[in-house]
C-alpha cells in the first residue's frame, strides 16, 4: 500500500513540475518530458499494470492542469506506461540501455500519437511543427534527464527481485 502512494506522488509531483515548469521551458524548440520520463521509469521498474494506471493518472492530472483536450494524455500515457512495462517485464528490465531505449521509442510514439489523436479530433494542428521541428530537440532534452530520473526512481523505488530460473540438477549416479 505505501508503494501505491509512493507511485501516485511521484507521478502527480512529475505532472505538476511538468506542467507549471517544463512546459514553458522552451530550448532549441523543444520541451523536456519529465512526466513522460518519469512514468518510464515506474512502469520499467513495476510492470504494466503499474505504469497503465500511472499513466493514465498522470495525464489526467496534466490535462485538467493545462485545461486540454480532456483524456488525449490520459490514452497516450496509459498506452505508454502499459507498453514500457511490458518491455521491462519481459526483457528490459536488467539492461543498462533499456531505460534510454524506452525513451527515444516512447517520445517518438507519443508525439506521433498525440498529432494522430488530435488530428481524429478536428483540432488544428502542424505535422511539420510537431515532428520536424520539435520532436529531435525534445528527443534530446529527454535523454539528457533520462539518467537522473531513472536513479531518482529507482531509489525511491526499490527493484524487485525478479523470480530465479529453476537450477539444472544433475544427478551423481
Amino acid at each position: 500500500m505505501r508503494e501505491a502512494w509512493l507511485v501516485a506522488a511521484m507521478v502527480f509531483v512529475a505532472a505538476l513540475l511538468q506542467s507549471a515548469i517544463f512546459s514553458s521551458l522552451m530550448i532549441l524548440g523543444g520541451t523536456p518530458d519529465l512526466l513522460l520520463v518519469t512514468l518510464l521509469g515506474i512502469s520499467l521498474l513495476r510492470g504494466s499494470v503499474t505504469g497503465a494506471l500511472a499513466g493514465f493518472l498522470g495525464g489526467l492530472v496534466l490535462d485538467v492542469a493545462n485545461l486540454g483536450t480532456l483524456g488525449v494524455t490520459s490514452l497516450l500515457l496509459t498506452l505508454a506506461g502499459y507498453w514500457t512495462g511490458r518491455y521491462g517485464e519481459t526483457t528490459g528490465r536488467d539492461r543498462a540501455h533499456a531505460p534510454f531505449l524506452a525513451v527515444v521509442v516512447l517520445t517518438v510514439l507519443v508525439a506521433v500519437g498525440g498529432l494522430l489523436l488530435h488530428y481524429m479530433l478536428g483540432e488544428d494542428v502542424s505535422a511539420r511543427h510537431a515532428l520536424l521541428q520539435t520532436l529531435i530537440p525534445t528527443l534530446a532534452l529527454n535523454l539528457i534527464i533520462a539518467a537522473p530520473v531513472f536513479a531518482l526512481c529507482r531509489r525511491i523505488l526499490r527493484p524487485l527481485d525478479r523470480p530465479q530460473r529453476a537450477q539444472e540438477v544433475r544427478l551423481i549416479v
